[in-house]
This record gives C-alpha cells, sequence and structure tokens, in this order.
C-alpha cells in the first residue's frame, strides 16, 4: 500500500476513536456511493453526521480542511442523500472535517463542526 493510503488510514482511525471518545456512534466507515467514499457516518444524538478526515504528515501552509473543495462537497453531499435514503433518515445531517497533522506527537486532531453547509438538491 502506498505511504499516503496508510497515512489516510492511520488519520481516519485516529478520528474514529476520537468521535467515539466524544460519545459519538459509529455507522459506518469508508462507505462508498459511485465515485464518493464518506470517511466516517456516524450519529451525534439524533443527527447523522458526514465526516471527512484530512491527514497530513508534515505542517503546510494550506490546512487540510482547506483539501475538502466544492466538488468533495458536491460528492459528499450526493452520497449523504443516497445514505439518507437507503436508512430512510428523518433527522438532521451535518457534515464535519477533522483534520489531523502526525508531524508532532500526539498528533493534532482538530474537529471541524458543520464544515461546510450543503445546497440539498441532489
Amino acid at each position: 500500500m502506498a505511504e499516503h493510503n496508510d497515512l489516510g488510514t492511520q488519520g481516519e482511525n485516529l478520528a474514529k476513536a476520537y468521535l467515539e471518545e466524544k460519545n459519538y456512534k459509529i455507522l459506518e466507515t469508508n462507505w462508498r456511493s459511485g465515485r464518493a467514499e464518506i470517511d466516517i457516518i456516524a450519529m451525534d444524538g439524533d443527527c447523522l453526521v458526514i465526516v471527512e478526515v484530512k491527514t497530513r504528515s508534515k505542517e503546510m501552509v494550506r490546512k487540510p480542511q482547506e483539501a475538502v473543495g466544492r466538488k468533495k462537497q458536491k460528492l459528499l453531499v450526493r452520497a449523504a442523500g443516497i445514505y439518507a435514503e437507503i436508512i430512510n433518515h428523518d433527522w438532521e445531517v451535518r457534515f464535519d472535517v477533522i483534520a489531523i497533522t502526525k508531524y508532532k506527537h500526539p498528533p493534532k486532531i482538530e474537529h471541524i463542526v458543520d464544515a461546510f453547509y450543503p445546497n440539498w438538491t441532489w
């Protein structure tokens, strides 16, 4: 497996553990729909939370969460809509980003709640 894939997997595992520690209920990890992949799908109380995890191994000018651009947001919203239909959801949906920088020990974890607000026309 490529080194960047290993880093991504490590980051997703850290994010999952972080969310579980905060009493989120993890429903899915690496859930796919077409070209979109949702890193983590969780429940925060009655809220369905779609989590994109961005991990970096060194400090960069651009923050990891800034890598979640409009194209990625659109893919996540579309996939979230499909997932919500599958489980017949009737509660709030939220989009979070967890940014992890691993160049320090311990890794820095930044949880951005409501990282973006989708246009709900899927």
